[in-house]
Protein backbone atom coordinates (compact mmCIF):
# COMPACT_ATOMS: atom_id res chain seq x y z
CA UNK A 1 0.00 0.00 0.00
CA UNK A 2 1.54 3.22 -0.98
CA UNK A 3 1.22 6.68 1.21
CA UNK A 4 -1.31 9.14 -0.19
CA UNK A 5 0.29 12.28 -2.06
CA UNK A 6 -2.55 14.69 -0.44
CA UNK A 7 -0.80 16.82 1.85
CA UNK A 8 -4.39 17.68 3.22
CA UNK A 9 -5.81 14.17 3.74
CA UNK A 10 -6.76 13.85 7.19
CA UNK A 11 -5.53 10.42 7.80
CA UNK A 12 -4.32 7.40 5.50
CA UNK A 13 -5.98 4.63 6.64
CA UNK A 14 -8.97 5.01 8.28
CA UNK A 15 -12.33 2.61 9.54
CA UNK A 16 -15.51 3.75 10.81
CA UNK A 17 -18.23 1.43 12.33
CA UNK A 18 -17.08 -1.68 12.26
CA UNK A 19 -17.92 -4.24 15.04
CA UNK A 20 -15.35 -6.75 15.65
CA UNK A 21 -12.13 -4.93 13.81
CA UNK A 22 -9.38 -7.05 14.42
CA UNK A 23 -5.49 -6.22 13.00
CA UNK A 24 -3.50 -8.62 13.64
CA UNK A 25 0.19 -9.40 11.82
CA UNK A 26 3.47 -9.06 11.49
CA UNK A 27 3.70 -5.92 9.15
CA UNK A 28 5.35 -2.82 9.30
CA UNK A 29 2.45 0.82 8.68
CA UNK A 30 5.22 3.29 7.04
CA UNK A 31 3.56 6.37 7.75
CA UNK A 32 6.52 8.47 5.60
CA UNK A 33 7.13 10.77 8.16
CA UNK A 34 5.20 14.55 8.25
CA UNK A 35 3.32 15.48 4.86
CA UNK A 36 0.19 13.32 6.34
CA UNK A 37 -1.44 13.52 9.84
CA UNK A 38 -3.53 9.80 11.17
CA UNK A 39 -1.45 7.06 9.81
CA UNK A 40 -4.19 4.88 11.30
CA UNK A 41 -7.96 6.39 11.84
CA UNK A 42 -10.77 4.30 14.08
CA UNK A 43 -14.03 5.49 14.70
CA UNK A 44 -16.69 3.65 16.23
CA UNK A 45 -15.80 -0.05 15.79
CA UNK A 46 -16.49 -1.72 19.05
CA UNK A 47 -14.59 -5.16 19.81
CA UNK A 48 -11.66 -3.63 18.32
CA UNK A 49 -7.82 -6.04 18.29
CA UNK A 50 -4.81 -4.62 17.50
CA UNK A 51 -2.05 -7.01 17.55
CA UNK A 52 1.46 -7.56 16.52
CA UNK A 53 1.63 -4.57 13.92
CA UNK A 54 4.92 -2.67 13.56
CA UNK A 55 4.34 0.89 12.99
CA UNK A 56 7.69 3.74 12.04
CA UNK A 57 7.43 7.50 11.29
CA UNK A 58 3.91 8.06 11.88
CA UNK A 59 3.02 11.10 10.32
CA UNK A 60 1.50 12.56 13.33
CA UNK A 61 -0.41 9.93 15.53
CA UNK A 62 0.66 6.22 15.10
CA UNK A 63 -3.19 5.22 15.73
CA UNK A 64 -6.02 7.23 16.30
CA UNK A 65 -8.92 5.54 18.14
CA UNK A 66 -12.22 7.42 18.68
CA UNK A 67 -15.53 6.29 20.41
CA UNK A 68 -14.46 2.86 20.49
CA UNK A 69 -16.43 0.23 23.25
CA UNK A 70 -14.03 -2.84 23.81
CA UNK A 71 -10.72 -2.31 22.49
CA UNK A 72 -7.83 -4.58 23.32
CA UNK A 73 -4.71 -3.80 21.85
CA UNK A 74 -1.39 -6.17 22.47
CA UNK A 75 2.41 -6.47 21.44
CA UNK A 76 2.99 -3.02 19.01
CA UNK A 77 5.86 -1.74 18.19
CA UNK A 78 5.39 1.90 17.63
CA UNK A 79 8.64 3.89 16.59
CA UNK A 80 9.20 7.67 16.28
CA UNK A 81 12.39 9.88 16.25
CA UNK A 82 12.93 11.30 19.75
CA UNK A 83 11.94 14.68 18.51
CA UNK A 84 9.26 14.80 16.89
CA UNK A 85 6.15 16.42 18.31
CA UNK A 86 2.46 14.78 18.58
CA UNK A 87 3.34 11.56 16.86
CA UNK A 88 1.11 9.70 19.64
CA UNK A 89 1.29 6.28 19.60
CA UNK A 90 -2.13 5.48 19.93
CA UNK A 91 -4.30 8.56 19.58
CA UNK A 92 6.69 8.66 20.46
CA UNK A 93 8.23 12.39 21.06
CA UNK A 94 4.58 12.83 22.78
CA UNK A 95 2.16 9.88 24.35
CA UNK A 96 3.11 6.88 23.07
CA UNK A 97 -0.92 6.06 23.76
CA UNK A 98 -3.93 9.11 23.90
CA UNK A 99 -6.79 7.81 25.43
CA UNK A 100 -9.68 10.34 24.47
CA UNK A 101 -12.75 11.45 25.61
CA UNK A 102 -15.95 8.84 24.51
CA UNK A 103 -13.15 5.72 25.53
CA UNK A 104 -14.92 2.73 27.62
CA UNK A 105 -13.61 -0.26 28.54
CA UNK A 106 -10.02 -0.38 26.65
CA UNK A 107 -7.39 -2.77 28.22
CA UNK A 108 -3.67 -1.70 27.28
CA UNK A 109 -0.69 -4.02 27.72
CA UNK A 110 2.67 -5.67 27.11
CA UNK A 111 3.40 -1.72 25.92
CA UNK A 112 7.18 -0.69 25.80
CA UNK A 113 7.25 2.84 25.86
CA UNK A 114 9.77 5.64 25.14
CA UNK A 115 11.55 7.88 24.78
CA UNK A 116 7.98 10.18 24.64
CA UNK A 117 5.34 11.51 27.10
CA UNK A 118 4.33 7.86 28.35
CA UNK A 119 0.54 6.37 28.01
CA UNK A 120 -2.14 9.29 28.70
CA UNK A 121 -5.18 9.79 29.95
CA UNK A 122 -6.23 12.88 27.98
CA UNK A 123 -6.25 15.89 27.53
CA UNK A 124 -9.81 16.17 27.95
CA UNK A 125 -12.53 19.49 28.68
CA UNK A 126 -10.36 21.88 26.67
CA UNK A 127 -12.75 24.59 25.86
CA UNK A 128 -15.39 24.02 28.33
CA UNK A 129 -16.36 20.90 26.71
CA UNK A 130 -17.84 18.12 28.33
CA UNK A 131 -15.37 14.64 27.91
CA UNK A 132 -15.97 11.16 29.13
CA UNK A 133 -14.06 8.15 29.87
CA UNK A 134 -13.78 5.12 32.29
CA UNK A 135 -13.02 1.47 32.45
CA UNK A 136 -9.37 2.03 31.35
CA UNK A 137 -6.99 -0.93 32.49
CA UNK A 138 -2.90 -0.48 31.99
CA UNK A 139 -0.76 -3.45 32.80
CA UNK A 140 2.37 -4.86 32.69
CA UNK A 141 3.98 -1.93 30.37
CA UNK A 142 7.31 -0.13 30.91
CA UNK A 143 7.87 3.57 30.39
CA UNK A 144 12.27 3.41 29.87
CA UNK A 145 13.32 7.29 29.60
CA UNK A 146 9.86 8.85 29.04
CA UNK A 147 9.25 12.12 30.29
CA UNK A 148 5.83 11.20 31.90
CA UNK A 149 4.60 7.88 32.77
CA UNK A 150 1.20 7.11 33.54
CA UNK A 151 -0.57 10.26 33.20
CA UNK A 152 -4.57 11.98 33.21
CA UNK A 153 -4.36 15.37 32.11
CA UNK A 154 -7.71 17.46 32.12
CA UNK A 155 -8.28 21.21 31.22
CA UNK A 156 -9.38 24.00 33.99
CA UNK A 157 -13.01 24.78 33.27
CA UNK A 158 -13.99 21.33 31.36
CA UNK A 159 -16.90 19.10 32.31
CA UNK A 160 -17.75 15.00 32.63
CA UNK A 161 -15.45 12.94 33.82
CA UNK A 162 -12.14 10.33 33.96
CA UNK A 163 -13.19 7.52 36.03
CA UNK A 164 -12.46 4.03 36.79
CA UNK A 165 -8.80 3.72 35.72
CA UNK A 166 -5.62 1.35 36.83
CA UNK A 167 -2.05 1.53 36.02
CA UNK A 168 -0.75 -1.40 37.25
CA UNK A 169 2.67 -3.65 37.55
CA UNK A 170 4.37 -0.95 35.33
CA UNK A 171 8.61 -1.18 35.25
CA UNK A 172 10.22 2.41 34.94
CA UNK A 173 13.84 3.18 33.56
CA UNK A 174 14.61 6.69 34.39
CA UNK A 175 11.24 7.88 33.39
CA UNK A 176 11.41 11.40 34.67
CA UNK A 177 7.22 11.89 35.91
CA UNK A 178 6.21 8.40 36.65
CA UNK A 179 3.00 9.44 38.14
CA UNK A 180 1.05 12.36 37.12
CA UNK A 181 -2.54 13.33 37.53
CA UNK A 182 -3.08 17.46 36.27
CA UNK A 183 -6.46 18.54 36.79
CA UNK A 184 -5.09 21.37 35.74
CA UNK A 185 -3.83 21.13 32.18
CA UNK A 186 -3.38 24.18 29.92
CA UNK A 187 -1.72 25.50 26.85
CA UNK A 188 0.13 29.14 28.58
CA UNK A 189 -1.63 31.79 27.74
CA UNK A 190 -5.04 29.91 27.15
CA UNK A 191 -6.86 30.02 30.17
CA UNK A 192 -6.78 33.33 32.66
CA UNK A 193 -7.76 31.01 36.05
CA UNK A 194 -11.28 32.01 36.46
CA UNK A 195 -12.33 28.64 35.04
CA UNK A 196 -15.76 27.32 37.17
CA UNK A 197 -15.75 23.65 36.62
CA UNK A 198 -13.52 20.35 36.21
CA UNK A 199 -13.33 17.20 34.48
CA UNK A 200 -14.07 15.08 37.81
CA UNK A 201 -11.81 12.36 38.36
CA UNK A 202 -12.11 9.50 40.80
CA UNK A 203 -11.55 5.43 41.04
CA UNK A 204 -7.82 5.77 39.87
CA UNK A 205 -5.98 2.99 40.67
CA UNK A 206 -1.58 3.22 40.49
CA UNK A 207 -0.21 -0.26 41.71
CA UNK A 208 3.16 -2.18 41.90
CA UNK A 209 4.96 0.59 40.09
CA UNK A 210 8.93 -0.41 40.26
CA UNK A 211 12.23 1.52 39.12
CA UNK A 212 13.88 4.37 38.30
CA UNK A 213 13.25 7.77 37.77
CA UNK A 214 15.48 10.76 36.37
CA UNK A 215 13.49 13.52 38.97
CA UNK A 216 13.71 14.54 42.40
CA UNK A 217 9.31 14.41 42.60
CA UNK A 218 7.97 10.75 41.14
CA UNK A 219 4.64 11.33 41.77
CA UNK A 220 2.65 14.67 41.00
CA UNK A 221 -1.09 14.54 41.66
CA UNK A 222 -2.04 18.23 40.86
CA UNK A 223 -6.38 18.26 41.51
CA UNK A 224 -8.39 21.31 40.97
CA UNK A 225 -9.99 22.68 44.39
CA UNK A 226 -13.16 23.32 42.33
CA UNK A 227 -13.80 19.22 41.91
CA UNK A 228 -10.94 17.12 44.14
CA UNK A 229 -9.72 14.06 42.52
CA UNK A 230 -11.52 11.37 44.78
CA UNK A 231 -11.22 7.47 45.56
CA UNK A 232 -7.20 7.09 44.63
CA UNK A 233 -5.55 4.36 45.46
CA UNK A 234 -1.52 3.74 45.32
CA UNK A 235 0.11 0.56 46.40
CA UNK A 236 3.49 -1.20 45.87
CA UNK A 237 4.74 2.05 44.70
CA UNK A 238 9.03 1.40 44.88
CA UNK A 239 10.90 4.14 42.77
CA UNK A 240 14.48 5.43 43.34
CA UNK A 241 16.37 7.99 42.00
CA UNK A 242 18.71 7.26 38.66
CA UNK A 243 21.68 8.11 40.44
CA UNK A 244 22.53 4.80 41.64
CA UNK A 245 22.49 5.96 45.78
CA UNK A 246 19.48 4.18 46.25
CA UNK A 247 17.86 7.71 46.91
CA UNK A 248 13.84 8.10 47.65
CA UNK A 249 12.47 10.66 45.46
CA UNK A 250 9.78 13.13 46.81
CA UNK A 251 5.97 12.98 46.14
CA UNK A 252 3.77 16.07 45.23
CA UNK A 253 -0.12 16.60 46.01
CA UNK A 254 -3.19 19.31 46.45
CA UNK A 255 -6.75 18.63 46.15
CA UNK A 256 -6.59 14.69 45.94
CA UNK A 257 -8.57 11.88 48.53
CA UNK A 258 -7.36 8.40 48.63
CA UNK A 259 -5.13 5.93 50.08
CA UNK A 260 -1.80 4.76 50.07
CA UNK A 261 -0.27 1.48 51.17
CA UNK A 262 3.16 -0.03 50.65
CA UNK A 263 4.56 3.54 49.43
CA UNK A 264 8.24 3.26 49.26
CA UNK A 265 9.20 6.91 48.94
CA UNK A 266 9.89 9.72 51.25
CA UNK A 267 6.14 10.77 52.61
CA UNK A 268 3.18 9.45 51.70
CA UNK A 269 1.19 11.45 48.90
CA UNK A 270 -2.75 12.12 50.47
CA UNK A 271 -0.66 12.60 54.64
CA UNK A 272 0.36 15.87 52.05
CA UNK A 273 -2.89 17.12 50.14
CA UNK A 274 -4.38 20.06 51.15
CA UNK A 275 -7.87 20.53 52.67
CA UNK A 276 -10.38 22.68 51.37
Amino acid sequence: MEAWSDPKSPMWISFSNVVGLSIIGLGTINGGGSPFWEALHINKCDNLKINGITSIDSPRHHISINSCNGAAISQINLFAPEDSPNTDGIDLRDDCIAINTGSININITNINCGPGHGISVGSLGANGETATVSNVQVTHCTFNQTLNGARIKTWPGGQGYARNISFEDITLINSKNPIVIDQNYRDKGLLDGTEESAVAISSIKFIGFNGTTSSKNAIALNCSEITRCTDVIMDGIDISTSTGNGEKPTVECQYVDGTSSDLNLMQECFQNSTIA
